[in-house]
């Protein structure tokens, strides 16, 4: 499992890499037409073996719905390797923030396709969006939904530490997190910890959707062993299991894992300045004070889900 920690990697070999970990998510701010349109062109295609420009545009197949700050662009650019796959870049936020633009606006966000090819896209606030399971349902109910989960302590503080890169203003993550410090109220209205709250938002999900069509993929196991997630997520869409350990690489330097394209002509790139940010400090009390807040939610939803994801074993061994 660990051989490919130890794969040498020459410079030519070492593309655009996404870390499960240190995960980025799209702007804030609403995706317009021409800005889903530029960024479509700069990105190219999405995968190595590129379609040529023709076959069809389709409503996606299957979605990666969550969470931010989860790993959810690691999943990303990790699937897109797979010629069978083809997937938007950018997030077109078309079931929170778009619908109104009606789903030819959707189509045609999508990139093309041939016959036999897969369509995907990736947009991790529709997990915490209510109207989000209905309205995804209407359009296709045996659609494919993949959610990339973390420890929720880990994952707040992640998301905090995005915010807090472009508004050094804003309080600390104590003062953010807790209602009142004193008594130790956890603040959930504050959104950094109620997407953290996974067995609630699953609930919703379960009213629209079996459990059998959706995958919960571990945020923290695509860092440690990136092929062996890739493989469960290839198995569930119906793939040929062709992203395998030859496509990972482990840079120390970063900490995680990058993807490798040989056959790709492009300048070797791993994660940018946006990845891997360093968490500021957090009180050990806050810290001990969330892990009990989300304690019965994570059992709650290992029950839901059939899966341990052994965040209290991890937290235990720190």
């Amino acid at each position: 499992r660990d051989a490919w920690l130890r794969t040498p990697l020459t410079p030519g070999e070492m593309v655009t890499a996404q870390s499960a970990l240190v995960e980025r998510e799209a702007p804030e701010s609403s995706t317009t037409d021409e800005e889903l349109a530029g960024r479509r062109a700069a990105n190219g295609s999405g995968n190595a073996a590129s379609t040529p420009d023709y076959g069809e545009k389709k409503l996606p197949q299957a979605l990666i719905i969550g969470v931010k700050k989860g790993g959810t662009r690691a999943l990303l650019e990790a699937i897109r390797v797979h010629p069978d796959v083809r997937a938007v870049g950018v997030e077109p936020h078309f079931f929170d923030r778009n619908y109104e633009k009606g789903l030819e606006w959707y189509r045609n966000v999508m990139p093309k396709t041939l016959d036999g090819q897969l369509t995907m896209e990736k947009t991790p606030s529709y997990f915490v969006t209510n109207e989000a399971p209905k309205r995804i349902h209407s359009m296709a109910k045996d659609i494919k939904l993949i959610v990339v989960v973390r420890n929720p302590v880990t994952r707040a503080i992640s998301d905090y530490t995005q915010t807090l890169s472009k508004k050094p203003e804003i309080p600390t993550f104590e003062v953010l997190a807790f209602k009142n410090r004193t008594l130790g109220l956890i603040d959930a209205s504050w959104s950094a910890i109620r997407i953290g709250i996974y067995a609630l938002h699953l609930e919703n999900w379960l009213q629209y959707f079996p459990l059998s069509q959706i995958l919960f993929v571990s945020g923290e196991r695509l860092i440690v062993d990136p092929a062996g997630e890739m493989a469960k997520v290839q198995d569930f869409l119906g793939l040929k299991r062709v992203v395998t350990e030859k496509h990972f690489y482990f840079n120390k330097t970063k900490g995680f894992p990058c993807l490798k394209k040989p056959e790709d002509s492009s300048a070797p790139r791993c994660l940018g300045k946006s990845k891997g940010r360093t968490h500021p400090r957090i009180d050990p009390d806050v810290i001990h004070r969330l892990r009990k807040f989300y304690k019965p939610f994570n059992m709650m939803f290992y029950q839901m889900t059939g899966q341990d994801f052994q965040w209290e074993q991890e937290e235990g061994d720190k």
